[in-house]
């Protein structure tokens, strides 16, 4: 399959990469971050999460992160909810659409949302169910499509089986989540196999946390696939909080600049990314993790 002439870059940093920070940033930095990215010419960002600010404190003011945005045409300002309620708060403050997750693996979900992949499921069917009416768009997550913390390998069927189910309830793009890293080209490719027997690569997206320096390999994988949406994080923010060691997501400046060497438009201008990237970790005061940014940024 031919490689795409445009990818679609969804910036995740300020939601999966944040909540992950044990320093408390203020609500302008936020902001701020997200203005910056969208400047540079991100067209989706997840802006929040509606979830208990009691697990996630760092998106506790996800409703005033939304409130004070300055709006741009045709870009998507998503948020993640885990449950009707959270849909609900998001939806109040007008997130342009709404993200649901579950995960490949059973002990991953119960130690992140403390039940099982079917009751995940079950979770998920009322905000499809109002989405649906309210003309919003749901976009899903699987997480741990290659690997578990806790289980090991996952075995991609069980993983295409979400995938479909997903789709079924109303979901319009699912993307698949290297949570903890553990993929390779290798394993990205056998997932893939199986993966998009049953469904098609305008279907997916995929989202890669670099803990093993394998997510642009497997992006490559991904892209020369026919998938044109990729996930990923400014200045490589992230992790997970119920995966020990796991890093962030591939820097958005390094895909952007890997995409752009292939010929692939992505709309973005590097420059402007990259002054967004060292934006938010000079305010987290650490060093910028994306390598190209280390590479193009001087002083």
């Amino acid at each position: 399959m031919p490689q795409p002439k445009f990818v679609r870059v969804c910036e995740v940093g300020p939601r999966d990469g944040l909540q992950n920070e044990k320093q408390s940033l203020s609500l302008e930095v936020k902001v701020s971050l997200i203005e910056q990215l969208v400047n540079a010419g991100i067209s989706h960002t997840e802006a929040g999460s509606f979830v208990n600010p009691k697990w996630v404190p760092q998106m506790a003011d996800s409703e005033a992160v939304f409130k004070l945005l300055e709006r741009v045409e045709n870009v998507t300002y998503a948020a993640l909810t885990p449950n009707l309620q959270g849909y609900e708060r998001a939806i109040a403050v007008h997130a342009s659409e709404v993200a649901v997750f579950t995960a490949a693996s059973e002990g991953f979900s119960q130690k992140n949302t403390n039940c099982t992949i079917a009751e995940s499921l079950k979770r998920i069917q009322p905000i499809l169910k109002r989405a649906a009416e309210d003309d919003i768009s749901v976009r899903g997550y699987v997480s741990c499509v290659v690997g578990c913390p806790y289980e090991g390998a996952i075995e991609p069927e069980q993983v295409a089986r979400l995938v479909s189910s997903l789709l079924e309830m109303g979901c319009y793009e699912i993307s698949l989540g290297d949570t903890i890293g553990v993929g390779n080209p290798g394993s990205i490719s056998r997932l893939l196999d199986v993966v998009m027997r049953e469904v098609d690569a305008a279907q997916l997206a995929v989202h890669f946390h670099d803990t093993y320096g394998q997510a642009l390999a497997n992006t490559l994988i991904a892209i020369q696939r026919g998938i044109a949406v990729i996930d990923s994080s400014v200045a490589g923010l992230g992790g997970c909080p119920y995966a020990k060691g796991a890093t962030g997501n591939v820097a958005t400046e390094d895909l952007v600049y890997m995409l752009h060497g292939l010929g692939i438009e992505t709309g973005i201008n590097l420059d402007k990314l990259l002054e967004a990237g060292n934006y938010i970790s000079h305010c987290l005061a650490r060093k910028n993790q994306s390598r190209v940014s280390q590479a193009l940024t001087t002083g």
